[in-house]
């Protein structure tokens, strides 16, 4: 087919086997899309296609894919605004014919495509590394492990007891992305069972991350998740690459960031929120990362 159709913010382009989603980099484009850069999507990872009416002369075509297929839309579970849909493509009415060739050729080509044996993950999720900055902490991943590191001023002191945390994907079953722009959103790693149970509250557990204003925004921590729920996938799907019990990494950290949180520890104990054995057991803690 070879065909492109230019809309709002990103042009699709569309072969016989997938389509190019390529999204511009203007100021006016949703942040989400300029992070995600450029998508291929398997014809395999689709659905349907659909065209409809848009707003002020234009037409929307909009692709639905499979439940699986791609681990940014699984991870979002249907909260992603409507103009933040990477599937969305918003077109001028006078493109209208030539899309809806391209709707009906699209469907076609889906429906004659023979199943998958798997669609799970048939889009690439974002690579690592990516972080992003929490309310109260700071997550990173590097592929491999997720890790949350406290901040001294948003952290709760039941995290701060808990120390910084460092997940290996091969230890998690999920990952739950709530969304930064409603209350109380929040990234929360699931553990496999047999694990220690998630705390009730995302501010108390230290395997969750919670959001605020301008703390976790959509186009950080979103592709965040997805790239995490691949990887946790991905383990489900080697478990020869399992270790049969994953340890914690240790974490190495400068000598004036662990002077710092010796000291907001000194503070959590004179405050009368750390015992003398938690204080005492925690600093030698932290010492032992120098």
């Amino acid at each position: 087919m070879g065909d492109v159709l230019a809309g709002s913010h990103a042009a699709w382009e569309i072969d016989s086997d997938s389509v190019l989603i390529r999204f511009e980099r203007g100021i006016r484009t949703p942040k989400l899309f300029q992070a995600l850069g450029e998508r291929r999507v398997p014809l395999e990872a689709l659905d349907t296609v659909s065209l409809a009416p848009g707003r002020r002369g234009t037409v929307v075509l909009r692709a639905v894919a499979r439940a699986g297929a791609d681990p940014l839309m699984d991870a979002a579970s249907g909260q992603l605004k409507e103009g933040c849909d990477p599937y969305r493509l918003v077109l001028p009415s006078a493109q209208e014919q030539q899309a809806r060739e391209q709707v009906d050729e699209l469907n076609k080509l889906i429906a004659d495509r023979p199943a998958p044996a798997s669609v799970r993950d048939l889009v690439a999720p974002p690579e690592a590394p990516l972080h992003f900055k929490a309310y109260d902490g700071k997550a990173s991943f590097d592929g491999a492990a997720v890790s949350f590191r406290w901040s001294p001023t948003g952290a709760s002191s039941e995290k701060w007891k808990a120390g910084d945390q460092t997940f290996p994907v091969t230890e998690l079953a999920d990952v739950e992305w709530r969304s930064p722009e409603v209350f109380n959103g929040c990234l929360r790693l699931v553990p496999r069972a047999g694990s220690a149970a998630p705390a009730a509250r995302s501010e108390l557990d230290p395997a969750c991350v919670v959001f605020g204003p301008g703390y976790g925004p959509v186009h950080e921590s979103l592709p965040f998740a997805a790239a995490v729920l691949a990887a946790v996938r991905a383990a489900e799907r080697t478990p020869e690459n399992r270790p049969a019990e994953a340890a914690r990494i240790p974490l190495r950290r400068d000598p004036a960031d662990i002077a710092e949180r010796i000291r907001h520890l000194g503070d959590l104990h004179q405050a009368g929120l750390v015992t003398d054995e938690e204080f005492v057991s925690k600093k030698t803690q932290l010492l032992s990362e120098l």
